[in-house]
């Protein structure tokens, strides 16, 4: 069986001067649903969990909201964040998982990353401004989409998927470049 792309260290896998596609230093995921008042999830976790589709917050922990009560938080350490939510689980119940190994992290980057994405996204991509976040579906595979900037993105997709979406990356990075000349 062959090892995961998480479990590889961060590499530049395409680059064009179309765009540059590279793997992410692997991060402590969860995936955290939870309804109610979450005032005492968030004085747990020192985040004020964003509360509209799309939005995101950054710090210590970064939070995206992916849907009405359901957040993926992203952090360096897996432990603070787990001993943080069940100490609040009786005040208010929740649902907490480490999700850090199904998935890895895909950076696309350049003057025509946006582009690039459209290859395997179907929405348009203009709508998804920076500094948010969306699920949505790459070549028929679930992911995550970060817009961090104009021309950088982060693709968050499940490991049995990666080496299919990273070989459309890669040819899609190349046929770009090839447009240009």
């Amino acid at each position: 069986m062959n090892a995961p792309l998480s479990a590889f260290p961060p590499a530049t896998l395409a680059e064009t001067p179309a765009a540059k596609v590279s793997s992410a230093l692997p991060r402590t995921r969860f995936s955290l649903r939870a309804r109610g008042d979450l005032a005492p999830l968030e004085q747990a976790l020192g985040v004020t969990l964003p509360r509209r589709i799309g939005q995101t917050v950054k710090g210590p922990i970064e939070a995206a909201c992916l849907g009405p009560d359901e957040w993926v938080l992203l952090a360096s350490e897996a432990a603070p964040i787990a001993e943080a939510c069940a100490g609040v689980y009786g005040t208010l119940p929740h649902s907490l998982v480490d999700i850090s190994a199904r998935e890895v992290t895909f950076v696309i980057e350049g003057p025509r990353a946006a582009e690039l994405i459209t290859i395997g996204c179907a929405r348009d991509i203009d709508t998804i401004a920076p500094g948010t976040a969306r699920r949505t579906l790459f070549d028929g595979a679930t992911v995550t989409l970060w817009r961090d900037a104009e021309d950088r993105f982060r693709l968050d997709a499940w490991n049995s998927f990666a080496p299919h979406l990273l070989h459309l990356l890669q040819i899609g990075a190349r046929e770009l470049a090839a447009e240009s000349h």
